[in-house]
């Protein structure tokens, strides 16, 4: 079984070229698992761009500078797709992304730490600094949290804090691992892993994109201009990788959508777009893209939030659940966000059988079961001393 990192573990080696990444990643093969983590900046693009990726395994741990000219980071490629190697990420999702972007695959077999914190007890989403304190004794020093990773060249301090993360994590793994394979726990986590490893988790869907921006209407034919124009916001940005709120904001959007300019004076009118915008490509763009909104039938708009919610749950018997949930996940040491959500929540208070996760797997031992006896009338809610209690009627 693999070892905690040593107290002599080597000094992190900085890679700087393709043959030195591609030597590294085959002696990373022979691995158990490796430890990953990236650095990124994404203040001014739409895509991360990605500066430099860590890697570390039970004897070297390397600072990989993706920016460095030259270098071909498809090296990683064979390692990533190893299914021999277990890539060890913690709270991996933006990590991921990055990936996915170069490779069209997610790295597998996978294992998130957060994840598996969640399902260890550790809350609902713990601190990275917070794990390895509580997990390894270790101390993770923030000083380039915000450091510029896309300057160079990186300074030593920064490679020394960039493999930090990755030494720690092999600690952090190793004892979340043993921890969850002697509660049984581990299969909890690989259910996780499902969602993880799938590529379109990662992928945004403009024609979705709408919905985040949360529109107090029920005005179908405003809601079908709001979902083309913030498709249209979400590929435009793609295409010239800026960040889509720096494009064009969400306030400009729902203006936009409320108004549905059909020409350049009515959208300069608009909140949040110069003339210029409005005079150029993009305005020409954007107008077209509303025209065409316009020109849909009423079957082909999007329902108002207020019809597709439909009747809603008693109040009363959410709360009863979500004591419930509390108390059951307080029991058995896992994050309730873990279980059920609030939509969750919801559905089970008002459907009789909803197909959602609480009701499957382990979450329906955990929780689920007791939720369907609740609602059922065949248990109550006590307090027995300091903890809530199952009473049986």
């Amino acid at each position: 079984m693999p070892k905690s990192p040593k107290p002599d573990f080597p000094p992190p080696a900085l890679i700087t070229t393709t043959a030195a990444l591609e030597a590294l990643c085959t002696r990373l093969r022979a691995e158990t698992f490796v430890t990953v983590d990236t650095e990124f900046m994404r203040e001014r693009t739409y895509w991360p761009e990605l500066c430099v990726v860590q890697l570390a395994g039970d004897h070297e741990v390397a600072v990989v500078d993706a920016l460095a000219p030259g270098i071909d980071l498809a090296a990683l490629a064979p390692l990533f797709a190893d299914p021999d190697v277990v890539k060890v990420f913690h709270a991996c999702r933006q990590d991921i992304e990055i990936f996915v972007q170069l490779f069209q695959a997610v790295p597998a077999p996978l294992f998130d730490t957060q994840v598996a914190a969640m399902v260890a007890g550790f809350g609902d989403q713990v601190a990275y600094d917070g794990l390895v304190a509580a997990l390894t004794g270790g101390h993770i020093d923030k000083a380039h949290r915000f450091s510029d990773w896309a300057a160079r060249p990186l300074s030593a301090s920064q490679i020394t804090y960039a493999a930090a993360d990755v030494t720690h994590l092999r600690g952090v793994y190793i004892k979340l691992r043993d921890r969850l394979e002697k509660e049984g726990r581990l299969d909890w986590v690989s259910e996780e892993m499902g969602v993880l490893a799938e590529p379109s988790t990662y992928l945004a869907d403009p024609e979705q994109m709408w919905e985040r921006l949360k529109p107090r209407t029920n005005n179908r034919r405003m809601l079908g201009v709001l979902r083309a124009i913030a498709a249209w916001r979400e590929r435009e940005a793609q295409r010239s990788n800026i960040p889509r709120g720096r494009m064009l904001k969400d306030e400009a959007l729902l203006e936009i959508a409320a108004t549905a300019p059909t020409d350049i004076e009515a959208l300069a009118r608009c909140r949040g777009i110069t003339r210029g915008f409005a005079e150029g490509r993009m305005g020409l763009s954007l107008i077209g893209a509303i025209a065409e909104a316009k020109a849909l039938p009423d079957s082909a708009l999007p329902e108002a939030q207020a019809h597709r919610d439909g009747p809603r749950p008693s109040p009363a018997l959410v709360s009863l659940l979500k004591v419930l949930l509390a108390s059951k996940c307080e029991q058995h040491h896992v994050a309730a966000k873990l279980v059920a959500n609030s939509e969750d929540i919801d559905r089970l208070a008002l459907e009789e059988a909803p197909d959602v996760p609480a009701l499957h797997g382990w979450r329906h031992d955990v929780f689920g079961a007791d939720a369907q006896a609740l609602k059922s009338g065949n248990v109550a809610l006590a307090v027995d001393g300091k903890r809530i209690k199952l009473v049986k009627l």
